[in-house]
Formats: structure tokens, C-alpha cells, sequence
């Protein structure tokens, strides 16, 4: 009978070969190079991913900034005082009304876009009932001005009169002046009177600012009644009243439909 046995030296070497299979050993360099290649790939795709987060948050930032602190503008609460010649006033302890020169007041919240050359003027519902609160768009680039009848939630627009409606710049010096108490808010009162006359079906050539206000409303162009031939000045005429002011006056915008 042939005995057959094995080398220990032996055995303990194949062992010791099939766990360094498991286990590499550090001082091997193939086993540390095959190691090393995810970890390097890892570490690359961690900071592309960084990379890619700043930038998005460089980019949105940018665009926060753009759209929601450079549109913001320069936000004014304040009202005027203006004088009113045909306002009657009832005195105590007498039943007659007679005529006398009373003081209005106009409050508005202005918001000015120096750098879009625009201005927000937003017309709460006044104390008097004679007066339809508005959002007003003053487009000094496209040189249009549109008027958002809150009551009528319609909207008209008409091409900008300089000669009344302040430059922005000017405008917040003046502002800046009624907010500090400089400026004393006691002024008269202008009159001013529009005819409809068409409805517009497309308004986004009119720009961002006043599509975004009349965007969904039924929108119509106006025309000054002084500029209308034929148009007689005592012709009976369906008119609503807005009374703002962007200068030192206050204005009294007649919507009127014939």
C-alpha cells in the first residue's frame, strides 16, 4: 500500500496565495494600482458634480438678482394733497351746501424702474367714491402708458405724454422729498379726457411691463378727446375717473366711451 501525504510547507504557501487573492497585501503595487483606479474616478465624478452645483448656483443667483432686486426698483408709499375749486363742503349747525375751496388727498405706492425707464403707480380704492382704483404703467422706452381700471378690470393704453408724466429720475427726487416731508403736498388738480376707441387683440408688442398688467383683460386703445375731430365738447359721453399723480399736480384721467 502506497501512503500518500503532503508537503505542510506546501499547503501553508497555496493558503497563503489564496488569501492574498482576497486580501491584498499593501506592499503589492498591482494590487494597490487595481484599488486605486474607482477611487480616482469617484473623486471625479465628486468634484465635476461640484463644479456643475456652483455653477448652478452662480447662474441662479444671477437671475434671482435680475429678476426679483433690479425689478424691485425703488418703492415709494406716499399721497398728496390737492386743491379742488368746485369741491362743496357742508358746514356745522347749517343746511345749506355752499361752495368752497377744500383740499383731496391721493395716496399711491410708486415704483420706480430707473434702469427699465419704467414706472408702477398702484391707485388703492380712494376714501371718495368718485375715483376708480388703477394700476398705471408708465413705458418710457416704448413710450406708452397703460391704465388698468380695477372696477372695470379693463385695460387702456395710449401713447405717453412727457410734458406730464415725470422722467423716473425726476420722479424719485420727488418722491424722495414727499417720503422725507421737504416737499409740501398741496397741489391742484389737472383735467385730462380720453375716448376709447378700438380693442386691441394682441398686446405683447407693448412690452413685458404693461402685458404683464393687462395680460387676460380686455385692453383698448385711447385717444385725447382734443385730437378727435368732429367730437362736440358737450356731447353726453360714458366716462370713468382716475386721479393719480406723477408730478407735482395731480391729474384726473377721463376714461370716456362715445
Amino acid at each position: 500500500m502506497v501512503k500518500v501525504t503532503f508537503n505542510s510547507a506546501l499547503a501553508q504557501k497555496e493558503v497563503k496565495k489564496d488569501s492574498e487573492t482576497l486580501i491584498p497585501d499593501d506592499k503589492d503595487p498591482e494590487a494597490a494600482q487595481v484599488v486605486s483606479q474607482p477611487s480616482r474616478a469617484w473623486c471625479w465624478c465628486f468634484y465635476l458634480g461640484l463644479a456643475l452645483m456652483l455653477s448652478g448656483v452662480i447662474v441662479g443667483g444671477a437671475y434671482l438678482y435680475r429678476y426679483y432686486v433690479l425689478e424691485e426698483g425703488q418703492v415709494f408709499v406716499c399721497g398728496v394733497k390737492y386743491r379742488e375749486e368746485n369741491y362743496r363742503i357742508q358746514e356745522e349747525n347749517d343746511d345749506m351746501e355752499e361752495p368752497a375751496v377744500g383740499l383731496r388727498r391721493i395716496d399711491e405706492i410708486v415704483q420706480v424702474l430707473e434702469d427699465e425707464e419704467v414706472e408702477l403707480i398702484n391707485i388703492p380704492v380712494p376714501k371718495f367714491s368718485d375715483s376708480d382704483p388703477a394700476v398705471i404703467v408708465h413705458d418710457f422706452k416704448r413710450r406708452l402708458t397703460a391704465y388698468l381700471d380695477l372696477s372695470l378690470d379693463k385695460c387702456y393704453v395710449i401713447p405717453l405724454n412727457t410734458s406730464v408724466v415725470m422722467p423716473p429720475h425726476d420722479l424719485v427726487d420727488l418722491l424722495a422729498k414727499l417720503k422725507a416731508g421737504t416737499y409740501l403736498p398741496q397741489t391742484y388738480l389737472l383735467h385730462e379726457q380720453m375716448i376709447v376707441t378700438e380693442k386691441m387683440d394682441d398686446i405683447k408688442p407693448l412690452g413685458s411691463y404693461i402685458y404683464k398688467v393687462c395680460r387676460n383683460k380686455d385692453t383698448y386703445k385711447l385717444q385725447r378727446r382734443d385730437t378727435i375731430l368732429g367730437l362736440q365738447k358737450r356731447e353726453a359721453l360714458n366716462c370713468r375717473k382716475i386721479r393719480h399723480f406723477e408730478n407735482h399736480f395731480a391729474m384726473e384721467t377721463m376714461i370716456c366711451e362715445l
